[in-house]
């Protein structure tokens, strides 16, 4: 079966009916994405007649032979034409990585115009393509070796020899001993998650060239025996300066392995899905890129937290502070009107100025065509001196459909 590979923006729908762009799932697939967000949830997407709604979540989702890849999009431009439709795809995919670059969750090297279009067609081959690199960096600069305790009968006696285990044991093979001792080999976590990490790329990979790829790695790997990777594996790794070479790889594998559903009903599709929250994803990179751009003249801090009601907290997305004065940006991954912000978002910036002693704070949006920043709005209650909010509007993209590398210039501007 060839493989299909569906590019679609947030909050598009996808049904068991072909849309104006061709674009459809099987009913088999749709089963599949209803149990996928059932065991999670719902959060990912809604399931709508035939069919799912895409909600925040951006990343790419591979059930068997079918790649769904849900990009973001800050506007909502129609297309009238396929041409259109698919440089707005490439331009948005370029964003997408480039913010998952400057967070820090995927490491991407510039990818190249020949890069995004010819290499890989879809996101989860690009992290395919990446753990396979790291791992192979890892194999020729050699895995990590531990000491770890091992019991079983050996032929020589060595280390502790165990007397109960020995007596049960080797009462007629006197020639054995039954001994607790230290061997000094490639079996450790470390290892084992990375090797875990290519069973699973391998059990749903369907390009004939991945597969030759990842077999040939797991024929280099040592002998390992697997074990049953959870996310409380990955909460026992410790980096430090012996194993730092391996945090990249143990970042993808992490994702890999924790967002994998194997198909245990009809053992036939299994289903990864590599997904964020375009909220979360949006607030990290503005932080990112406010700390990037700090001068001298200010400084970022990343949520702050500060006692609220009983045991409950308050944490504002990002606090500025400039020449002494403290500022709070917000930061929200949706299409608004300019002077029409909600109410619940505007009662959260006001406490944040009272809690924080802030003169001015600002609710953080991607720029559409038309949006035009407000004014600072006067709050009619509160602390003493200034206590002003207002909406503002930043571009994703520069003149030149790049990703705006002066955004945090533009931020600390509207502040002022």
């Amino acid at each position: 079966m060839s493989r299909q590979t569906i590019q679609i923006f947030e909050h598009e729908r996808l049904t068991t009916y072909p849309d104006e762009w061709g674009r459809k799932i099987t009913p088999r697939q749709l089963e599949l994405l209803c149990l996928y967000n059932d065991n999670n949830q719902n959060k990912y997407y809604t399931v709508i007649r035939n069919g799912v709604k895409f909600n925040q979540y951006v990343g790419v989702i591979q059930i068997g032979n079918l790649t769904i890849e849900i990009l973001p999009k800050a506007d909502k431009t129609n297309f009238s034409t396929l041409n259109d439709k698919e440089v707005e795809i490439y331009r948005w995919r370029k964003v997408l990585l480039k913010m998952l670059q400057v967070c820090g969750i995927i490491k991407v090297e510039a990818p190249s115009e020949a890069n995004l279009k010819k290499r890989h067609n879809s996101l989860l081959d690009l992290y395919f393509d990446i753990y396979l690199n790291e791992i192979e960096s890892l194999l020729r600069s050699g895995l990590i070796k531990k000491y770890r305790t091992q019991s079983n009968n050996v032929y020589a006696l060595k280390g502790q020899l165990k007397f109960s285990q020995n007596i049960q044991q080797n009462l007629i093979h006197q020639e054995r001993f039954f001994t607790e001792h230290q061997t000094y080999n490639y079996q450790n976590l470390l290892n084992q998650i990375l090797i875990k990490g290519l069973r699973v790329l391998k059990s749903i990979a369907n390009d004939t060239l991945l597969i030759d790829r990842i077999n040939r790695v797991l024929f280099c790997f040592p002998e390992i025996e697997e074990i049953l990777i959870t996310e409380s594996n990955f909460s026992k790794v410790n980096i430090n300066r012996q194993t730092e070479k391996y945090s990249e790889a143990l970042k993808v594998a992490k994702m890999i392995i924790l967002n994998y559903s194997p198909d245990i009903i009809y053992g036939q599709e299994n289903m990864l899905a590599l997904l964020f929250n375009m909220n979360d994803l949006w607030e990290k990179f503005i932080f990112r890129m406010l700390k990037r751009g700090e001068d001298g003249t200010y400084t970022a801090n990343y949520h702050q937290t500060q006692n609220f009601w009983l045991n409950r907290r308050i944490e504002p997305d990002i606090v500025i502070v400039k020449e002494g004065i403290t500022y709070i940006v917000d930061t929200k991954w949706k299409i608004v009107s300019p002077n029409n912000p909600s109410d619940n978002d505007l009662k959260q910036m006001y406490a944040y100025n009272m809690y924080w002693d802030a003169p001015k704070s600002m609710l953080l949006y991607p720029k559409t065509s038309n949006a035009i920043d407000s004014d600072f709005g006067k709050f009619h209650k509160g602390r003493e001196g200034e206590n002003l909010c207002k909406v503002g509007f930043v571009n994703v993209f520069d003149n030149n459909n790049q990703l705006n590398q002066k955004i945090s210039a533009e931020i600390i501007e509207k502040l002022n």
